[in-house]
């Protein structure tokens, strides 16, 4: 999209990614932790004040609880692992039932194959990287809300690939405290793998709803 009107229409995304690009400069300098926090949590506000600006239509709505609670798991987690898993697992619920409304009406097998794929190896893999069942149980919300997201009628080349990153995003989590835990690669790539997902999901969304109702939202 032209600068111009990233900068005069759509100041929120544009908020939201200077936010997550200062999060990823930040987070391991001397700035002080409850800064740090409310930096690294306002990449997912911004990109939920987005959705409520552009688009007046439900969905809309729905997908800003879904960012909401992610904003406050990217706080939270800071704080707690369990706190912050409590919240991303609400966000996906929320995430899981934008999507379920928004069903298509027909798939390819590939993509149903896909779909069921991400439904049962998501807790499937976070188990056997964590041997956790908290986070199996987490995970189980996470595949949902991919899965869904797949499945649903919003571009899979923005929804549905942002939703699968945000499963990468979370395995590389759990892989950090195991079989990653001498690597580099989680520390580097969490972040804007998470963070492009977002913005993938909120973008795919909301400019399919301003599509079809262009008139909705600023």
């Amino acid at each position: 999209m032209p600068k111009r009107a990233l900068v005069n229409h759509r100041p929120y995304l544009l908020a939201a990614v200077i936010a997550a690009i200062a999060y990823y400069l930040v987070r391991e300098t001397a700035l002080g932790g409850v800064w740090v926090m409310l930096i690294k949590g306002a990449g997912a506000a911004f990109l939920a004040l987005y959705a409520l600006r552009r688009s007046d239509a439900t969905d809309a709505k729905i997908l800003a609880v879904f960012l909401g609670f992610s904003a406050a798991g990217d706080v939270g987690i800071e704080l707690s692992l369990e706190l912050g898993g409590a919240l991303f697992f609400l966000a996906h619920l929320a995430g899981l039932s934008l999507f379920l409304r928004n069903a298509r009406s027909n798939h390819s097998g590939s993509q149903k194959a896909l779909g069921v794929a991400l439904l049962l190896g998501t807790p499937i893999i976070s188990w056997l990287l964590t041997q956790n069942w908290q986070i199996a149980l987490y995970s189980l919300a996470l595949g949902g809300m991919a899965a869904s997201a797949w499945m649903s009628r919003f571009p899979r080349y923005r929804v549905g690939i942002g939703a699968v990153l945000f499963v990468i995003s979370d395995w590389l989590i759990f892989a950090r405290e195991g079989v990653l835990e001498a690597s580099a690669i989680p520390d580097l790539l969490v972040w804007p793998l998470y963070f492009l997902a977002q913005f993938l999901i909120a973008t795919g969304v909301v400019q399919t709803l301003r599509g079809e109702h262009p008139e909705s939202g600023g």
